[in-house]
């Protein structure tokens, strides 16, 4: 099982719509999928019409029993099965919002994400982890549990800004590590046609030169369609622009063995 996370201090850089669209074609491909919403804002648990209001069974469930440590709870009582084939979802409830209060003084809550999916290691091929947007506990397990990262990012100024502080927080999580995961940065919403974007590109190859996807995700209004009906992407058109750049960041990933 490989476990990826998709993460940016910054909202609104397309992170959900990375999980959804790669576990699309991770399920198209015959790849067991979990996904992982540690999101307070619920929105990838949204994605697949579940309302993170009403979720009485996910993370926050995983968190409190962890650290009640019921250690003969298995995790997979926590996991929702979409109604997609071979894509199933750990969920976010609005509840998780309060975990970095609840659990900031215990020991050990930084690795709990990361003991679930060992006990679940031959259940998926691939999990992939919607992390929030703050630095707490729920980053934290993000960080902690991913063998490769992937960082979405707009292609203008103040995106670019938010980039720097993000990697200043991986710089810091992962420095005790021995092996840091690699990260890749992936430029998503391109739209070739501005010049502010295509400049704002550049300096990122020019900044980030060995992180840097050297491809883009293409704006595509196909993407909002999707999400509309709660389809993965791949799933709803699979000869979009945008499918056809995530399957090469897949093929990627797939290569880099992450």
């Amino acid at each position: 099982m490989k476990v990826w996370t998709v993460s940016n201090q910054k909202g609104g850089v397309g992170k959900t719509t990375t999980v959804v669209s790669l576990a699309g074609l991770l399920s198209a491909w015959g790849f067991r999928t979990l996904l992982v919403d540690l999101d307070p804002h619920g929105s990838l648990t949204s994605y697949f019409k579940i309302n993170p209001d009403e979720v009485d069974n996910g993370v926050y469930n995983l968190f409190r029993d962890a650290s009640e440590k019921k250690k003969d709870i298995h995790p997979s009582v926590y996991i929702t099965k979409t109604q997609f084939d071979g894509i199933s979802i750990l969920p976010a409830s609005t509840a998780i919002a309060t975990l970095d209060r609840q659990v900031a003084t215990m020991g050990g809550m930084g690795l709990v994400i990361s003991t679930a999916l060992h006990k679940m290691a031959n259940e998926y091929d691939y999990v992939i982890i919607d992390s929030p947007p703050m630095l707490g506990v729920l980053m934290i397990n993000a960080l902690a549990a991913c063998e490769q990262l992937i960082v979405p990012v707009l292609a203008e100024f103040l995106s670019l800004k938010g980039l720097e502080r993000m990697v200043h927080t991986l710089s810091m999580v992962f420095n005790s590590r021995k092996n840091p995961p690699k990260f890749t940065i992936v430029t998503t919403m391109f739209d070739k046609r501005t010049k502010a974007a295509r400049e704002s590109l550049l300096a990122l190859y020019q900044q980030y030169p060995n992180n840097a996807w050297k491809s883009v995700i293409p704006v595509d209004t196909r993407v909002r369609d999707a999400s509309a009906i709660g389809v993965p992407l791949p799933l709803f058109d699979k000869s979009s622009k945008a499918v056809e750049a995530y399957s090469e960041l897949l093929e990627l990933l797939l290569l880099d063995k992450g």
